[in-house]
């Protein structure tokens, strides 16, 4: 499967970050002394292991870069240029599965499906782009609450999701498959693997819970029994909360 990521035309100006002085590679300040001073494992490993980069950003810098010029290679990359064309140019070249990441409005819908695009991953970048944009949740239930569009692709969530019953949620208004990105982070920043792998487990437990909530033995079964009020009659129907037999 080709993701194709469309939400990240070019970079946002993200006070929050520029407030805590986040920057690649870091800056090292007296804040941050102090802090790594109340941290002496990871000061280790950070001397053991250099500083944090993107790895996977390396092969594509051109020859002789360091992470000290990572902006300026970023800025000259994301140049805000994608468009149905190239889009299109991808799709003919490629023969496999193609997943369009971002799209939240019913124009871009009706390209990717004229285009031939497997799915969709209905996706604002976590919120972090433009903060006047519409949700990802609000977006994934015009979206997929509109026959011709659910019937001819695959469509996917992304943005939001903080529990297992967010999951239940997105499932319940349409998605099929949802993908998280900030409590793996969290949960991988304060435990390394571990952590990783608690916020799965964790996921997983609430998911399963809330499915025995609402006596159901498939995530297929949401939009039947966790639909309330505006969202259901989004989806236009009426569908009971609870087994009436």
């Amino acid at each position: 499967v080709l993701v194709v990521l469309v939400d990240v035309p070019s970079f946002g100006l993200r006070y929050r970050e520029i407030k805590s002085g986040l920057s690649m590679p870091p800056k090292m300040n007296i804040s941050n002394f102090v802090q790594a001073a109340t941290r002496p494992w990871w000061g280790i490993k950070t001397l053991l292991h250099g500083i944090p980069s993107f790895a996977t950003l390396k092969p594509y810098m051109e020859k002789g870069l360091d992470m000290s010029q990572l902006g300026a290679f970023m800025n000259r990359t994301f140049t805000g240029k994608v468009n149905v064309e190239k889009v299109k140019a991808i799709r003919d070249m490629w023969k496999g599965p193609l997943v369009l990441k971002g799209i939240v409005n019913p124009l871009d819908m009706e390209d990717a499906i004229k285009i031939g695009v497997d799915g969709v991953i209905v996706s604002n970048h976590g919120g972090r782009q433009v903060d006047a944009g519409e949700s990802s949740i609000n977006s994934l239930i015009k979206l997929a609450s509109t026959p011709a569009y659910a019937s001819k692709m695959t469509i996917m969530m992304d943005g939001g999701i903080r529990s297992g019953v967010d999951l239940a949620r997105a499932h319940a208004v349409g998605s099929k498959f949802n993908f998280m990105g900030r409590p793996f982070m969290y949960g991988v920043s304060a435990l390394g693997e571990e952590g990783g792998e608690h916020v799965i487990n964790m996921m997983k437990a609430q998911l399963y819970q809330a499915m025995q909530q609402v006596t159901i033995e498939t995530t297929s079964q949401f939009p039947e029994r966790l639909i309330k009020g505006s969202i259901r009659s989004v989806l236009g129907e009426r569908l009971p909360l609870i087994d009436q037999g």
